[in-house]
């Protein structure tokens, strides 16, 4: 008898926990601004029934005919649209907003969110400037709010498996060297609203430079555990002024630190796209050359292996299923790619990258 109510005990504990989770009601999602071309990404999920993760409640996008567009190609109602968005805020009560809008515009999001309760995921990069996020982050913080930056680059299994090797395993030894590349052959051709505010230096904060240098940045922060480069200098070119008259649309940047250099090459003028990165350490190297395909050489190696990540490689896939986590408390961003710790360092890179190509690529020391 002691036996079978045990047994009866944990049975109705597992139908408990597996209820529990079938309940789950998906976090409530508000999207700001259909102008930054990555909202495909948020309107592919918008469009799945039942999702268990997330649900898109409401969209704040001014120009109407920019939103019709949208709703049109991604087949959504409407009805998911409003003008402002305090009226999408106040009518749809979302428990997180994506903001898809100018970067310069991601302060007036966390300005109307933080207040609310309501947590913030803005896409890269977090700020135009480094005054604008410290006022950021003292109102995610004053208010408890998550604030946290998108990058394509973070869901890449590549990238995880990259730092499995070199920072969890110490496989290659110190890490002594980081060359990232991103880019492609430029924002052109691209739709005219997104263009139109990526090629304004003060929408976007700069071109090339801030558009792709942002995630060599991320990922150096990362990999290095969070510390802090000494100093930054960058140089910029305008290859295309005639196309890009208002900014920059090549930029190297590198970035020192007592025993370790990053060199960022970010550029609107590779010839194809790319987002790749080579991590080297006293005793050997990892290359990623996409989001699975990698190259490695470790002490012991005569030559150079040839390796593959998965998608679960990545410790979340997508960038939304993450926020809901996050905001579930199913996961900390404490120190990841996301984080607003790490995003706050690479906004001081990204501002000193900017006055070093201002002073012809002099080093500007952070304090």
């Amino acid at each position: 008898m002691r036996i079978s109510l045990v047994f009866f005990l944990f049975v109705m504990t597992l139908s408990s926990q597996s209820s529990a989770q079938t309940t789950k009601k998906p976090l409530r999602v508000g999207v700001v601004g259909l102008v930054h071309s990555h909202v495909g990404w948020i309107l592919n999920r918008a469009k799945k029934t039942g999702d268990p993760d997330i649900e898109v409640v409401g969209i704040a996008e001014p120009n109407r005919e920019v939103a019709e567009r949208y709703m049109q190609r991604y087949g959504l109602p409407m009805s998911l649209v409003y003008s402002t968005v305090e009226e999408m805020l106040d009518k749809t009560k979302p428990d997180a907003v994506t903001a898809f809008n100018e970067i310069s515009n991601h302060i007036n999001v966390v300005k109307l969110c933080a207040p609310r309760g309501i947590h913030v995921m803005v896409e890269k990069p977090l700020a135009v400037s480094i005054d604008q996020a410290r006022q950021m982050e003292a109102l995610a913080k004053k208010h408890k709010i998550h604030l946290l930056t998108n990058y394509e680059t973070t869901w890449y299994g590549s990238n995880h498996k990259a730092y499995q090797i070199a920072v969890k395993d110490g496989a290659i030894g110190p890490i002594r060297r980081i060359v990232v590349h991103d880019g492609h052959d430029g924002p052109s051709r691209m739709n005219k609203e997104f263009v139109a505010w990526l090629t304004d230096p003060v929408t976007n904060g700069a071109g090339a430079l801030f558009d792709f240098g942002c995630y060599g940045a991320n990922l150096a922060t990362w990999l290095l555990k969070g510390e802090r480069p000494t100093t930054v200098s960058a140089v910029t070119l305008q290859i295309k002024p005639d196309v890009y008259p208002k900014v920059d649309d090549d930029a190297t940047i590198v970035l020192t630190y007592p025993k370790t250099q990053v060199v960022i090459q970010a550029s609107w003028n590779w010839p194809f796209s790319r987002k790749d990165m080579e991590v080297y350490g006293e005793t050997g190297y990892v290359f990623t050359l996409d989001g699975t395909r990698m190259r490695v050489r470790l002490k012991e190696d005569k030559t150079e292996q040839t390796a593959e990540a998965a998608k679960t490689d990545a410790p979340v896939t997508d960038p939304f299923d993450y926020l809901a986590q996050v905001v579930r408390g199913e996961t900390k961003s404490v120190d990841d790619l996301s984080s607003l710790q790490v995003n706050m360092i690479v906004m001081e890179i990204l501002d000193a990258a900017r006055r070093s190509a201002k002073e012809g690529g002099k080093p500007i020391a952070l304090k």
